[in-house]
Order: C-alpha cells, then structure tokens, then sequence
C-alpha cells in the first residue's frame, strides 16, 4: 500500500492560493499539493492529470510544503562584480560633481586616474565612463560653431 500523502498542514493554504493564481504554473503546483491528499492519487497520476513529469510534480510539491507556499525565486542580475556599492561611488565622485558645479569642467581621465588609485589597480576607461553614466552624467561637448551664426556674412567681411 502506498504511504499517505504529506502535507496536510498546508492544504487549506493550497486552496486559497487556486483561486489567486496568476499563472499556469501556480496552478499546476497547487494542483500538485492537493490532488494526493484530496483525492488519493499517486505521483504519477497527479503528474498525468496536470500535465508535467511525475519528477516535477514531487519536486515543487515538496517546495511548496516545505516553504508553505510558493517559493519566491530572486531574479539573476544585479551587481556581482561591482567595484564599489552605490554609495561609495556617489562618496567618490562628490568632490568630482562639486567641482563641475561651481562651473569646472568633469575631466573623465582625471577620473579614471583617481578611481584606478581609491581601487589599487588598472580599470579599463570604460568602467570610468560607466560609472558616470550610472550617476547620470552625460558627455557634453560645445557646438563647432553658434546655431545662428550666418556663414555668409562672415564671409563677406
């Protein structure tokens, strides 16, 4: 004879989580939860009746029982490799963003320079350039020449 079904504990959650599902595969694990303990099925009938392998049924199952609910997955990305947090970059390009506000110009190699010796190491220019942009400073350039400058009446002159 088979064992019985785990789970007992979160079934009454499982149940009220089926009517607030959002996607497919929500409802595929409450489904997971409740048809063995509800109706007596096996794995692998559960895993028939629901559509997925009877390895996919058991491992989200026992995910849910053991985190009694859905398991909330962390999205990848980030910042692994990060030379500074956020807030030691904004420290390091204070007297930087001070000195292009009072009317100085924000010379990246100077930057460069500074961030490679607060690091003790090379860093490409790149990660000088990245590191502004992700504070939102853009490279600004003057025009070759005014907007409604008039060519041809310096050309008669």
């Amino acid at each position: 004879m088979a064992r019985t079904a785990r789970g007992l504990s979160v079934l009454e959650t499982a149940k009220a989580l089926l009517s607030k599902v959002t996607t497919a595969n929500e409802l595929r694990i409450c489904q997971a939860v409740i048809y063995p303990i509800e109706y007596g099925m096996s794995t692998e009938q559960t895993a028939s009746c629901i559509g997925r392998s009877a390895g996919w049924t058991t491992k989200n199952r026992n995910a849910f029982i053991k985190a009694g609910g859905f398991v909330k997955k962390e999205r990848p990305g980030g910042r692994k490799r990060a030379n500074m947090s956020i807030e030691e970059e904004k420290a390091f390009l204070e007297p930087f963003l001070e000195q292009a506000r009072v009317g100085g110009i924000l010379v990246v190699g100077n930057i460069h320079k500074a961030l490679e010796e607060h690091l003790g190491r090379k860093i490409a220019l790149a990660s000088a350039y990245n590191l502004l942009h992700r504070h939102n400073w853009r490279k600004l350039a003057p025009n070759k020449r005014h907007v409604d400058t008039d060519v041809e009446a310096q050309n008669e002159q």
